[in-house]
Protein backbone atom coordinates (compact mmCIF):
# COMPACT_ATOMS: atom_id res chain seq x y z
CA UNK A 1 0.00 0.00 0.00
CA UNK A 2 1.26 3.29 -0.94
CA UNK A 3 0.81 6.17 1.19
CA UNK A 4 -0.46 8.66 -1.23
CA UNK A 5 -0.30 11.71 1.26
CA UNK A 6 2.71 11.23 4.29
CA UNK A 7 2.42 14.68 5.25
CA UNK A 8 -1.30 14.64 6.05
CA UNK A 9 -0.66 11.59 8.39
CA UNK A 10 2.39 13.21 10.35
CA UNK A 11 0.29 15.74 11.30
CA UNK A 12 2.27 18.13 9.59
CA UNK A 13 1.55 22.05 10.93
CA UNK A 14 3.14 23.14 7.28
CA UNK A 15 0.90 24.85 5.18
CA UNK A 16 -1.32 22.96 2.75
CA UNK A 17 -3.83 24.61 0.12
CA UNK A 18 -4.91 27.96 -0.40
CA UNK A 19 -7.47 29.49 -1.81
CA UNK A 20 -7.54 33.41 -2.28
CA UNK A 21 -7.62 34.40 1.74
CA UNK A 22 -8.59 30.83 2.87
CA UNK A 23 -5.78 28.25 4.13
CA UNK A 24 -5.30 25.02 5.96
CA UNK A 25 -2.44 23.57 7.30
CA UNK A 26 -1.52 19.94 6.95
CA UNK A 27 -2.99 19.36 10.30
CA UNK A 28 -6.12 21.66 9.51
CA UNK A 29 -6.61 19.35 6.39
CA UNK A 30 -6.75 16.26 8.03
CA UNK A 31 -8.96 17.38 10.86
CA UNK A 32 -11.52 18.64 8.10
CA UNK A 33 -10.90 15.73 5.42
CA UNK A 34 -10.71 12.77 8.06
CA UNK A 35 -14.35 13.10 9.12
CA UNK A 36 -15.63 13.26 6.12
CA UNK A 37 -14.23 10.55 5.08
CA UNK A 38 -15.78 8.98 7.63
CA UNK A 39 -18.95 9.87 6.55
CA UNK A 40 -18.79 8.44 2.96
CA UNK A 41 -16.60 5.68 3.63
CA UNK A 42 -18.04 2.41 2.46
CA UNK A 43 -19.88 4.23 -0.92
CA UNK A 44 -19.34 2.39 -4.28
CA UNK A 45 -18.92 5.87 -6.15
CA UNK A 46 -18.94 9.72 -5.53
CA UNK A 47 -19.71 12.78 -7.27
CA UNK A 48 -17.62 16.24 -6.74
CA UNK A 49 -18.63 19.24 -7.89
CA UNK A 50 -15.55 20.59 -9.13
CA UNK A 51 -15.38 24.46 -8.67
CA UNK A 52 -11.86 25.89 -8.05
CA UNK A 53 -12.17 25.95 -4.38
CA UNK A 54 -10.85 24.85 -1.39
CA UNK A 55 -14.04 22.45 -0.52
CA UNK A 56 -13.46 20.58 -4.20
CA UNK A 57 -9.50 19.61 -2.78
CA UNK A 58 -11.08 18.75 1.15
CA UNK A 59 -13.94 16.41 -0.79
CA UNK A 60 -11.20 15.02 -2.91
CA UNK A 61 -8.46 14.48 -0.15
CA UNK A 62 -11.55 12.75 1.67
CA UNK A 63 -12.90 10.24 -0.91
CA UNK A 64 -9.31 9.64 -1.77
CA UNK A 65 -8.65 8.66 2.43
CA UNK A 66 -11.74 6.99 2.59
CA UNK A 67 -11.09 4.71 -0.86
CA UNK A 68 -13.91 5.67 -2.18
CA UNK A 69 -13.83 6.30 -5.97
CA UNK A 70 -14.37 10.36 -6.96
CA UNK A 71 -15.71 11.76 -10.33
CA UNK A 72 -14.92 15.29 -10.55
CA UNK A 73 -17.78 16.79 -12.41
CA UNK A 74 -17.14 20.23 -14.47
CA UNK A 75 -19.37 22.81 -13.67
CA UNK A 76 -19.83 24.20 -17.32
CA UNK A 77 -20.86 21.00 -18.43
CA UNK A 78 -23.81 20.95 -20.52
CA UNK A 79 -27.30 18.90 -20.15
CA UNK A 80 -26.58 16.35 -21.85
CA UNK A 81 -22.57 15.56 -21.26
CA UNK A 82 -23.89 16.07 -17.19
CA UNK A 83 -26.77 13.32 -18.01
CA UNK A 84 -24.29 10.92 -19.45
CA UNK A 85 -21.11 11.18 -17.35
CA UNK A 86 -24.07 10.63 -13.60
CA UNK A 87 -25.49 7.80 -15.72
CA UNK A 88 -22.67 6.20 -16.57
CA UNK A 89 -20.74 6.23 -13.27
CA UNK A 90 -23.77 6.32 -11.42
CA UNK A 91 -22.58 7.68 -8.00
CA UNK A 92 -24.60 7.44 -4.71
CA UNK A 93 -24.50 10.93 -3.77
CA UNK A 94 -22.66 14.31 -4.34
CA UNK A 95 -20.36 16.51 -2.60
CA UNK A 96 -20.67 20.23 -3.31
CA UNK A 97 -19.22 23.71 -1.66
CA UNK A 98 -22.14 25.01 0.73
CA UNK A 99 -24.59 27.01 -1.62
CA UNK A 100 -24.00 25.84 -5.05
CA UNK A 101 -26.62 24.97 -6.66
CA UNK A 102 -26.61 21.83 -8.74
CA UNK A 103 -28.55 21.43 -12.18
CA UNK A 104 -30.65 18.86 -12.62
CA UNK A 105 -28.41 15.30 -12.83
CA UNK A 106 -26.90 15.98 -10.25
CA UNK A 107 -29.85 18.03 -7.42
CA UNK A 108 -31.63 14.62 -7.91
CA UNK A 109 -28.66 12.69 -5.82
CA UNK A 110 -28.29 12.22 -1.80
CA UNK A 111 -25.74 15.30 -1.50
CA UNK A 112 -23.21 16.19 1.42
CA UNK A 113 -21.91 19.96 1.84
CA UNK A 114 -18.22 19.64 2.03
CA UNK A 115 -17.82 22.24 5.49
CA UNK A 116 -14.48 24.04 5.41
CA UNK A 117 -13.60 26.71 8.19
CA UNK A 118 -10.32 26.45 9.30
CA UNK A 119 -10.32 24.70 12.73
CA UNK A 120 -7.86 25.61 15.14
CA UNK A 121 -4.48 23.51 15.10
CA UNK A 122 -5.16 20.00 16.34
CA UNK A 123 -2.76 18.91 19.39
CA UNK A 124 -2.75 15.50 18.67
CA UNK A 125 -2.40 13.55 15.29
CA UNK A 126 -6.20 13.13 13.22
CA UNK A 127 -7.15 9.54 13.41
CA UNK A 128 -7.21 9.10 9.69
CA UNK A 129 -8.67 5.44 7.91
CA UNK A 130 -6.54 3.00 6.54
CA UNK A 131 -5.78 3.52 2.99
CA UNK A 132 -6.96 1.53 -0.02
CA UNK A 133 -4.85 -1.03 -2.24
CA UNK A 134 -2.55 0.81 -4.86
CA UNK A 135 -4.66 -1.00 -7.58
CA UNK A 136 -7.99 0.65 -6.26
CA UNK A 137 -9.65 3.00 -8.31
CA UNK A 138 -9.44 6.59 -7.19
CA UNK A 139 -10.95 8.83 -9.62
CA UNK A 140 -12.81 8.53 -12.73
CA UNK A 141 -12.02 11.17 -14.66
CA UNK A 142 -14.04 12.21 -18.19
CA UNK A 143 -12.87 12.73 -21.19
CA UNK A 144 -13.77 15.88 -23.35
CA UNK A 145 -15.78 13.39 -25.80
CA UNK A 146 -14.65 14.87 -29.20
CA UNK A 147 -15.24 11.28 -30.48
CA UNK A 148 -18.36 10.73 -28.93
CA UNK A 149 -19.88 10.77 -25.67
CA UNK A 150 -17.11 11.11 -22.68
CA UNK A 151 -15.63 8.47 -21.84
CA UNK A 152 -14.79 7.89 -18.05
CA UNK A 153 -11.42 6.80 -17.51
CA UNK A 154 -11.04 5.31 -14.30
CA UNK A 155 -7.18 6.23 -12.49
CA UNK A 156 -5.87 3.87 -10.07
CA UNK A 157 -3.91 4.96 -7.08
CA UNK A 158 -1.35 3.58 -7.96
CA UNK A 159 -0.72 5.77 -11.45
CA UNK A 160 -0.97 8.84 -9.36
CA UNK A 161 1.45 8.31 -6.83
CA UNK A 162 3.76 6.93 -9.76
CA UNK A 163 2.82 10.09 -11.93
CA UNK A 164 3.52 12.45 -8.81
CA UNK A 165 6.64 10.64 -8.26
CA UNK A 166 8.59 10.72 -11.55
CA UNK A 167 8.04 14.60 -11.44
CA UNK A 168 9.25 14.81 -8.04
CA UNK A 169 12.52 13.49 -9.72
CA UNK A 170 12.11 15.01 -13.01
CA UNK A 171 11.56 18.78 -11.62
CA UNK A 172 13.23 17.77 -8.57
CA UNK A 173 10.27 18.54 -6.37
CA UNK A 174 10.63 19.05 -2.58
CA UNK A 175 8.34 19.93 -0.06
CA UNK A 176 9.85 23.33 0.24
CA UNK A 177 8.24 24.50 -2.99
CA UNK A 178 5.01 26.66 -3.32
CA UNK A 179 3.04 25.74 -6.67
CA UNK A 180 0.76 28.75 -7.97
CA UNK A 181 -1.81 27.92 -10.56
CA UNK A 182 -5.24 28.72 -11.77
CA UNK A 183 -6.19 25.67 -13.09
CA UNK A 184 -9.59 24.21 -13.23
CA UNK A 185 -9.90 21.21 -10.80
CA UNK A 186 -12.09 18.54 -12.71
CA UNK A 187 -9.27 17.26 -14.60
CA UNK A 188 -5.97 16.29 -14.97
CA UNK A 189 -3.83 19.41 -15.02
CA UNK A 190 -5.10 21.38 -12.01
CA UNK A 191 -6.20 18.78 -9.68
CA UNK A 192 -4.34 15.97 -9.57
CA UNK A 193 -0.95 17.71 -11.17
CA UNK A 194 -1.85 20.96 -9.24
CA UNK A 195 -3.91 19.84 -6.07
CA UNK A 196 -2.57 16.30 -5.24
CA UNK A 197 1.14 16.87 -6.76
CA UNK A 198 2.07 19.25 -3.78
CA UNK A 199 0.38 17.26 -1.04
CA UNK A 200 2.34 14.16 -2.19
CA UNK A 201 5.53 16.18 -1.88
CA UNK A 202 4.30 17.73 1.65
CA UNK A 203 4.58 20.99 -0.11
CA UNK A 204 1.58 23.76 -0.57
CA UNK A 205 -0.67 25.04 -3.40
CA UNK A 206 -1.77 28.57 -3.99
CA UNK A 207 -4.92 28.57 -6.28
CA UNK A 208 -5.53 32.08 -7.61
CA UNK A 209 -9.25 31.67 -8.59
CA UNK A 210 -9.21 33.17 -11.54
CA UNK A 211 -6.18 33.49 -13.92
CA UNK A 212 -4.36 37.74 -13.67
CA UNK A 213 -0.95 38.92 -14.37
CA UNK A 214 -1.31 40.88 -11.52
CA UNK A 215 -1.86 37.34 -9.68
CA UNK A 216 1.07 35.59 -11.14
CA UNK A 217 3.11 38.07 -10.34
CA UNK A 218 2.26 38.44 -6.68
CA UNK A 219 2.29 35.36 -5.68
CA UNK A 220 5.28 34.65 -7.61
CA UNK A 221 7.28 37.85 -5.96
CA UNK A 222 5.81 36.80 -2.51
CA UNK A 223 6.95 32.99 -1.43
CA UNK A 224 5.75 31.00 -4.91
CA UNK A 225 8.21 28.77 -6.59
CA UNK A 226 6.34 27.13 -9.15
CA UNK A 227 3.71 28.11 -12.13
CA UNK A 228 1.67 25.68 -13.69
CA UNK A 229 -0.53 26.70 -16.89
CA UNK A 230 -1.70 26.47 -20.12
CA UNK A 231 -1.29 28.11 -23.05
CA UNK A 232 -3.36 30.53 -23.29
CA UNK A 233 -1.98 31.48 -19.94
CA UNK A 234 1.62 32.10 -20.93
CA UNK A 235 0.95 33.85 -24.58
CA UNK A 236 -0.61 36.57 -21.58
CA UNK A 237 2.42 36.47 -19.55
CA UNK A 238 4.71 36.60 -22.40
CA UNK A 239 2.72 39.58 -24.47
CA UNK A 240 3.37 41.27 -21.19
CA UNK A 241 6.59 40.50 -18.96
CA UNK A 242 8.72 42.37 -21.97
CA UNK A 243 6.97 45.63 -20.59
CA UNK A 244 6.16 45.05 -17.42
CA UNK A 245 9.32 44.98 -14.73
CA UNK A 246 7.53 43.78 -11.83
CA UNK A 247 5.79 40.33 -14.01
CA UNK A 248 9.38 40.19 -15.15
CA UNK A 249 11.32 40.14 -11.97
CA UNK A 250 8.67 37.42 -10.76
CA UNK A 251 9.00 35.17 -13.52
CA UNK A 252 12.81 35.29 -13.04
CA UNK A 253 12.39 34.55 -9.71
CA UNK A 254 10.38 31.00 -10.61
CA UNK A 255 12.10 27.85 -9.87
CA UNK A 256 10.20 26.32 -12.43
CA UNK A 257 7.66 27.26 -14.58
CA UNK A 258 5.74 24.66 -16.60
CA UNK A 259 3.01 24.69 -19.39
CA UNK A 260 0.69 21.78 -20.15
CA UNK A 261 -2.29 20.39 -21.81
CA UNK A 262 -1.50 22.38 -25.27
CA UNK A 263 1.60 23.03 -27.27
CA UNK A 264 3.42 26.29 -26.34
CA UNK A 265 4.56 28.45 -29.06
CA UNK A 266 7.95 28.82 -30.24
CA UNK A 267 7.35 32.49 -29.81
CA UNK A 268 5.44 32.53 -26.65
CA UNK A 269 8.79 30.62 -25.35
CA UNK A 270 11.41 32.77 -26.66
CA UNK A 271 9.45 35.98 -25.28
CA UNK A 272 9.03 34.45 -22.05
CA UNK A 273 12.93 34.21 -21.56
CA UNK A 274 13.86 37.15 -23.09
CA UNK A 275 11.70 39.35 -20.70
CA UNK A 276 12.93 36.74 -17.38
CA UNK A 277 16.10 34.66 -18.30
CA UNK A 278 13.55 32.14 -16.89
CA UNK A 279 13.12 28.88 -19.44
CA UNK A 280 9.34 27.24 -19.57
CA UNK A 281 9.45 23.42 -19.50
CA UNK A 282 6.81 21.58 -21.29
CA UNK A 283 5.53 18.04 -20.36
CA UNK A 284 2.98 15.48 -21.99
CA UNK A 285 0.58 13.61 -20.83
CA UNK A 286 -2.89 12.43 -21.20
CA UNK A 287 -6.28 11.79 -18.88
CA UNK A 288 -5.37 8.05 -20.00
CA UNK A 289 -2.17 7.97 -18.89
CA UNK A 290 -1.29 10.65 -16.82
CA UNK A 291 2.34 12.20 -17.35
CA UNK A 292 4.76 10.38 -19.85
CA UNK A 293 7.57 12.54 -20.99
CA UNK A 294 9.01 15.52 -19.78
CA UNK A 295 12.07 18.66 -19.45
CA UNK A 296 13.74 17.80 -16.88
CA UNK A 297 14.71 20.61 -14.39
CA UNK A 298 18.28 19.62 -14.78
CA UNK A 299 18.58 18.97 -18.61
CA UNK A 300 19.18 21.41 -21.31
CA UNK A 301 17.06 23.86 -23.03
CA UNK A 302 14.73 22.01 -25.25
CA UNK A 303 12.13 24.42 -26.45
CA UNK A 304 9.28 23.08 -28.22
CA UNK A 305 9.28 19.64 -27.32
CA UNK A 306 7.97 17.77 -24.40
CA UNK A 307 11.04 16.10 -23.25
CA UNK A 308 12.16 12.78 -22.28
CA UNK A 309 9.95 9.51 -20.96
CA UNK A 310 9.25 10.45 -17.41
CA UNK A 311 11.37 7.37 -15.10
CA UNK A 312 9.18 4.18 -15.23
CA UNK A 313 7.38 4.92 -18.25
CA UNK A 314 8.29 3.17 -21.77
CA UNK A 315 7.46 5.38 -25.08
CA UNK A 316 7.61 4.52 -28.31
CA UNK A 317 6.62 5.52 -31.79
CA UNK A 318 4.65 3.51 -34.40
CA UNK A 319 4.47 3.79 -37.98
CA UNK A 320 0.96 3.53 -40.11
CA UNK A 321 1.47 -0.25 -39.91
CA UNK A 322 2.24 -0.63 -36.73
CA UNK A 323 5.84 -1.18 -36.91
CA UNK A 324 7.96 0.30 -34.08
CA UNK A 325 10.13 3.24 -35.63
CA UNK A 326 14.35 3.13 -34.17
CA UNK A 327 15.50 6.23 -36.11
CA UNK A 328 15.88 9.81 -33.87
CA UNK A 329 16.21 11.92 -36.87
CA UNK A 330 13.96 14.70 -35.94
CA UNK A 331 11.86 14.05 -39.23
CA UNK A 332 10.09 10.55 -39.12
CA UNK A 333 6.68 10.74 -37.38
CA UNK A 334 4.82 8.59 -35.95
CA UNK A 335 1.97 7.76 -33.12
CA UNK A 336 2.94 7.61 -29.69
CA UNK A 337 2.36 4.62 -27.47
CA UNK A 338 2.72 4.47 -24.22
CA UNK A 339 3.07 1.66 -21.60
CA UNK A 340 3.51 1.81 -17.41
CA UNK A 341 2.99 2.00 -14.12
CA UNK A 342 1.30 5.55 -15.03
CA UNK A 343 -1.86 3.90 -16.84
CA UNK A 344 -5.26 3.68 -16.27
CA UNK A 345 -7.06 0.67 -15.20
CA UNK A 346 -10.28 0.99 -18.00
CA UNK A 347 -12.74 2.92 -19.52
CA UNK A 348 -15.74 2.57 -17.51
CA UNK A 349 -18.73 0.13 -18.67
CA UNK A 350 -16.44 0.27 -21.84
CA UNK A 351 -15.02 -2.84 -22.48
CA UNK A 352 -14.66 -2.56 -26.18
CA UNK A 353 -13.08 0.86 -26.00
CA UNK A 354 -10.65 -0.36 -23.49
CA UNK A 355 -9.37 -3.41 -25.58
CA UNK A 356 -8.91 -1.05 -28.89
CA UNK A 357 -7.31 1.41 -26.91
CA UNK A 358 -4.30 -0.92 -26.64
CA UNK A 359 -1.81 -2.81 -28.75
CA UNK A 360 -0.44 -5.67 -26.64
CA UNK A 361 0.34 -3.82 -23.65
CA UNK A 362 0.84 -0.15 -25.07
CA UNK A 363 -1.67 2.43 -24.89
CA UNK A 364 -2.53 3.95 -28.20
CA UNK A 365 -2.66 8.02 -27.54
CA UNK A 366 -3.62 8.83 -31.05
CA UNK A 367 -0.48 11.62 -30.63
CA UNK A 368 1.87 12.01 -33.31
CA UNK A 369 5.37 12.93 -32.54
CA UNK A 370 8.85 12.92 -33.90
CA UNK A 371 11.90 11.87 -31.72
CA UNK A 372 15.04 14.28 -32.02
CA UNK A 373 18.69 12.88 -31.20
CA UNK A 374 18.67 13.87 -28.16
CA UNK A 375 15.55 11.34 -27.31
CA UNK A 376 13.13 14.64 -26.89
CA UNK A 377 9.77 14.61 -28.18
CA UNK A 378 7.97 16.81 -30.63
CA UNK A 379 4.39 16.61 -30.41
CA UNK A 380 3.43 16.89 -34.47
CA UNK A 381 -1.08 16.91 -33.06
CA UNK A 382 -3.45 14.31 -32.94
CA UNK A 383 -3.95 11.48 -35.50
CA UNK A 384 -7.65 12.38 -36.35
CA UNK A 385 -7.29 16.11 -36.37
CA UNK A 386 -3.14 17.64 -37.02
CA UNK A 387 -1.82 15.00 -39.31
CA UNK A 388 -2.44 16.22 -42.59
CA UNK A 389 -1.68 14.60 -45.53
CA UNK A 390 -1.16 16.70 -48.79
CA UNK A 391 0.30 15.99 -51.87
CA UNK A 392 2.06 12.48 -50.77
CA UNK A 393 3.63 13.86 -47.60
CA UNK A 394 2.79 14.07 -44.07
CA UNK A 395 2.56 17.13 -42.30
CA UNK A 396 1.62 17.83 -38.76
CA UNK A 397 -0.46 21.14 -38.06
CA UNK A 398 1.70 22.11 -34.97
CA UNK A 399 4.67 22.99 -37.01
CA UNK A 400 2.94 24.97 -39.58
CA UNK A 401 0.99 26.73 -36.08
CA UNK A 402 4.26 27.84 -34.75
CA UNK A 403 5.73 29.84 -38.35
CA UNK A 404 2.35 31.36 -38.38
CA UNK A 405 2.54 32.38 -34.96
CA UNK A 406 6.64 33.37 -35.55
CA UNK A 407 4.57 36.60 -37.94
CA UNK A 408 4.80 40.01 -36.42
CA UNK A 409 1.06 40.09 -37.35
CA UNK A 410 -0.09 36.90 -35.47
CA UNK A 411 -1.71 36.80 -32.59
CA UNK A 412 -3.28 33.21 -32.63
CA UNK A 413 -3.41 29.92 -35.58
CA UNK A 414 -4.49 26.85 -35.56
CA UNK A 415 -4.28 24.79 -38.91
CA UNK A 416 -6.56 22.11 -40.45
CA UNK A 417 -6.58 19.71 -43.62
CA UNK A 418 -9.83 19.86 -45.92
CA UNK A 419 -10.35 17.60 -48.52
CA UNK A 420 -8.70 18.53 -52.31
CA UNK A 421 -9.29 16.68 -55.11
CA UNK A 422 -5.64 16.92 -56.61
CA UNK A 423 -3.74 16.70 -53.37
CA UNK A 424 -5.61 14.88 -51.10
CA UNK A 425 -6.34 17.33 -48.08
CA UNK A 426 -5.07 21.09 -48.63
CA UNK A 427 -3.86 23.02 -45.36
CA UNK A 428 -6.13 25.40 -43.87
CA UNK A 429 -5.42 28.69 -41.57
CA UNK A 430 -7.29 30.38 -39.14
CA UNK A 431 -5.60 33.29 -37.90
CA UNK A 432 -6.71 35.88 -35.38
CA UNK A 433 -4.33 38.86 -36.30
CA UNK A 434 -2.55 41.19 -33.94
CA UNK A 435 -4.39 44.25 -32.53
CA UNK A 436 -4.26 47.42 -30.86
CA UNK A 437 -2.06 50.83 -31.20
CA UNK A 438 1.15 49.05 -31.69
CA UNK A 439 -0.12 46.43 -34.26
CA UNK A 440 0.94 47.22 -37.77
CA UNK A 441 -1.21 46.63 -40.98
CA UNK A 442 -2.45 43.11 -40.96
CA UNK A 443 -0.99 40.23 -42.66
CA UNK A 444 -2.64 38.79 -45.82
CA UNK A 445 -3.50 35.64 -46.97
CA UNK A 446 -0.48 35.90 -49.44
CA UNK A 447 1.67 37.53 -46.76
CA UNK A 448 0.95 34.53 -44.40
CA UNK A 449 1.60 31.61 -47.25
CA UNK A 450 4.61 32.83 -48.53
CA UNK A 451 5.92 33.40 -45.04
CA UNK A 452 5.12 29.73 -44.18
CA UNK A 453 7.07 28.70 -47.29
CA UNK A 454 10.30 30.45 -46.75
CA UNK A 455 9.65 29.16 -42.67
CA UNK A 456 9.40 25.16 -43.57
CA UNK A 457 8.62 24.51 -47.40
CA UNK A 458 6.94 25.35 -50.28
CA UNK A 459 4.02 22.07 -49.50
CA UNK A 460 3.72 23.08 -46.15
CA UNK A 461 2.22 26.71 -47.16
CA UNK A 462 -1.34 27.24 -46.35
CA UNK A 463 -3.57 27.38 -49.26
CA UNK A 464 -6.46 28.57 -47.83
CA UNK A 465 -6.36 31.28 -44.84
CA UNK A 466 -9.66 32.17 -42.98
CA UNK A 467 -8.67 35.01 -40.86
CA UNK A 468 -10.95 35.30 -37.35
CA UNK A 469 -11.80 37.68 -34.52
CA UNK A 470 -10.92 34.20 -32.17
CA UNK A 471 -10.24 30.94 -31.81
CA UNK A 472 -12.69 28.60 -29.92
CA UNK A 473 -11.30 26.93 -26.92
CA UNK A 474 -11.98 24.73 -24.22
CA UNK A 475 -11.75 25.16 -20.53
CA UNK A 476 -8.01 24.14 -20.59
CA UNK A 477 -7.20 26.18 -23.17
CA UNK A 478 -7.14 23.83 -26.40
CA UNK A 479 -8.33 24.88 -29.49
CA UNK A 480 -11.57 22.90 -30.99
CA UNK A 481 -10.92 22.11 -34.12
CA UNK A 482 -14.06 20.48 -35.23
CA UNK A 483 -15.42 23.71 -34.49
CA UNK A 484 -13.51 25.71 -37.06
CA UNK A 485 -14.09 22.52 -39.41
CA UNK A 486 -17.69 22.87 -39.02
Amino acid sequence: MNVLFPALRDASPAPALRFGDRALSYRQLASVAGPLAERIGGRTRIAIWATATLETSVGVVAALLAGVPAVPVNPKSGESELAHIVTDSAPSLVLAEPGAELPGALAVLPRIDIEVTAPPEPTEPVSLPYEAADEAPALIVYTSGTTGPPKGVVLPRRAIAHTLDALEEAWQWTADDVLVHALPLFHVHGLILGVLGPLRRGGSVHHLGRFTTEAVARELSADGTMLFGVPTMYHRLAAEAGDNPVLAKALSGARLLVSGSAALPLTDHERITAASGRRVVERYGMTETLMNTSVRADAPDAAGTVGVPLPGVYVRLVDDAGRTIETSDGETVGEIQVRGPNLFVEYLNRPDATTAAFDGGWFRTGDMALRDASGNYRIVGRRATDLIKSGGYKIGAGEIENALLAHPGVAEAAVTGAPDEDLGERIVAWVVTESGPDAGPPPSAQDLADHVARQLAPHKRPRTVHFLTSLPRNDMGKILKRELRA
